[in-house]
């Protein structure tokens, strides 16, 4: 197996008295398009900026190619980053802004205008080296950012919510495009956003943060299909959430009883009166007037909906507690107001929390 290209180990930083990174531990592959996915303020773009060497941490290591960086300066460690607001030189045209750094590494001028013109061409963007920034679009000046962060061929490109300020149409064209340079280079990308789908889009590797920790680890499939924990159930995709009791329990399947006289069945074998928390994907769910897989989980229709041309079914189990449904059936067959059991494939249901009963 390949060695890693960057290692964070036991990771903590605290500023002015309140943890920011609690023990963070990562392991980065080289060419790994690898991204920290979290809300505001979980402590991605300070994991971002220790990699970079631009905060140092409290404790912990952060090994770069097997060299120890942790209190290397900036510009001794091979890493570059893109930032949301491009940081472009507004005086300087294209050419000037992506050439910058050669200029401070001294790079001989017929070298660095070589290197400028691979870039541009690697960015789609021959024949902009004149253009001003001013004269680019959002994308465009993306590109431009991208490309100087490449110039001197960093061994970790950090981007920094590089596609925040573009719009949703924008931000999902530039997600293929970025993808697409990112496995033509084979550069190692190291991507910091709070949006969803740009992580399970475009990453190899999503490490779900949340209060300076990462909740779990995996591949896009992993996450989403295998949550760990309640918060990377909710925090990616529509999960429903349904905490029930062990009552009987294999080798392969678990019985689990969510209220009296209602139960599903769960894959694994867990032990009697344990208490498990399930996920379920609401487009995993269906329903009909007699339930499959042994489930015995009775609701009533609460409504329907449409958004975006999907179909959104609200479901109030006896329990009170509704559970969402994407895509599952006609509303002609089974309009508001009907009763209905629930159920799902047990594969589907990933169990995220237990404790006893």
């Amino acid at each position: 197996m390949a060695q890693p290209i960057l290692t964070l180990e036991n990771i903590h930083k605290t500023f002015d008295g309140t943890k920011v990174l609690d023990g963070i531990t990562l392991d980065v592959l080289p060419g790994q398009f690898v991204t920290l996915l979290g809300p505001s303020g979980c402590g991605k773009t300070t994991t971002l900026r220790i990699i970079a060497g631009l905060e140092s941490p409290d404790s912990g290591r952060v090994i770069l190619s097997g060299a120890d960086v942790t209190r290397l300066p900036p510009e001794k460690r091979a890493v570059n980053t893109v930032f949301q607001n491009y940081a472009l030189f507004p005086h300087m045209n294209v050419q000037k802004n992506i050439a910058y750094s050669m200029n401070l590494r001294r790079v001989k001028k017929d070298e660095s205008a070589k290197r400028v013109e691979e870039l541009l061409s690697v960015v789609q963007l021959e024949g902009f080296g004149k253009r001003m920034p001013a004269q680019l679009s959002g994308g465009q000046r993306q590109r431009v950012a991208i490309a100087r962060a490449l110039a001197c061929d960093p061994q970790l490109l950090l981007l920094d919510e590089p596609l925040g300020a573009l719009d949703l149409q924008l931000r999902r064209q530039m997600q293929v495009e970025l993808k697409a340079l990112q496995q033509k280079l084979g550069i190692t990308f190291i991507y910091i956003t709070h949006d969803q789908e740009e992580a399970l889009n475009m990453s190899d590797l999503i490490a779900v943060m949340n209060g300076g920790r990462f909740e779990q680890i995996g591949s896009p499939e992993e996450i989403y299909e295998r949550p760990t924990t309640r918060f990377a159930a909710q925090f990616i995709g529509q999960s429903n959430i349904l905490e029930g009791d062990v009552i009987q329990s294999g080798k392969d399947r678990s019985v689990v009883e969510i209220c009296p006289g209602n139960t599903v069945m769960v894959k694994g074998e867990y032990t009697q009166g344990e208490r498990l928390a399930l996920s379920v994907r609401a487009e995993r769910i269906d329903y009909a007037k007699e339930a499959g897989y042994g489930f015995h989980l009775t609701g009533t229709i609460k409504l329907h909906s449409y958004i975006g041309g999907v179909l959104r079914t609200t479901i109030t189990l006896k329990t009170g507690q509704e559970l969402l449904i994407t895509g599952a059936n006609p509303v002609s067959l089974y309009p508001a107001g009907c009763t209905v059991e629930v159920f799902w494939d047990p594969d589907a249901a990933a169990v995220v929390e237990r404790g006893r009963g």
